[in-house]
């Protein structure tokens, strides 16, 4: 991720000690009660891999649903995209080897907290994620985000396992991602002055904007501080604005 310019931050904590924060075009160095450390902004190239992935999955399952609504949905007014979606990619994940039955998502790890569109399970160093589409609204849009969280957030980013679901009902992605560990909830400041460095300006809370993205949904429970004082972002709304051509 490259930098215009280089930035610095001084926040007051309550114990009246101070935390500076650098960004310059190599990364984004921290400074915490005069300990000097390195914040990695650069991705190790797997992202861009599993991108690369993602784009070619939702190309298909784009192309599949087409398909399904010219040829069969005429005369079928009750079927929804999202129905087609559903049964396009139950098919897709049955014949490409990505069909995980639902006994064997008990298996991915030991249940973790669930949250309002994730059922997760920990194993070892990774969380898996099954995801419920009930944000997103769509297999699409949930790609679409993942592939904007690869982008900015390298250190956390998601790779896709294979769908779950209830056979001719509904289907769920399942994410993997890993785990944090010894982590606690990064307060609003922290995650504040965290965004600015990478780049961000503030809109409202938990919600930023750059000249590429809008990111939402960044509270402390979605953005997690480990031992080191190092923050991740974990998960959050991602959106790619529209450039306008005049």
């Amino acid at each position: 991720r490259s930098f215009t310019g280089a930035m610095f931050f001084c926040i007051h904590l309550e114990d009246n000690k101070k935390r500076f924060i650098f960004a310059n075009e190599n990364g984004l160095i921290q400074m915490k009660d005069d300990v000097l450390k390195s914040v990695s902004q650069t991705g190790s190239g797997k992202e861009d891999a599993e991108n690369h992935r993602l784009v070619k999955i939702t190309d298909e399952l784009r192309r599949r649903c087409q398909l399904y609504e010219k040829e069969l949905r005429t005369g079928q007014s009750h079927v929804t995209r999202f129905d087609i979606e559903q049964r396009v990619t139950e098919q897709f994940a049955k014949e490409n080897g990505l069909w995980i039955p639902m006994d064997q998502v008990f298996e991915l790890g030991v249940p973790g907290p669930c949250g309002n569109e994730n059922d997760t399970y920990v194993s070892e160093h990774i969380i898996y994620k099954v995801n419920n589409l009930l944000n997103c609204g769509s297999i699409f849009s949930l790609f679409d985000k993942i592939i904007g969280h690869n982008l900015l957030f390298y250190d956390t980013s998601y790779s896709f396992y294979g769908f779950t679901g209830f056979e001719g009902r509904s289907i769920m992605p399942i994410l993997k991602q890993h785990l944090v560990q010894d982590a606690v909830p990064a307060t609003n400041i922290e995650i504040e002055t965290y965004m600015a460095a990478i780049g961000f300006e503030k809109v409202n809370d938990g919600r930023f904007v750059n000249e590429q993205f809008e990111v939402w949904d960044l509270f402390p429970r979605n953005v997690l501080k480990d031992s080191d004082g190092d923050l991740f972002i974990i998960d959050a709304e991602i959106k790619e604005k529209k450039v306008l051509v005049k």
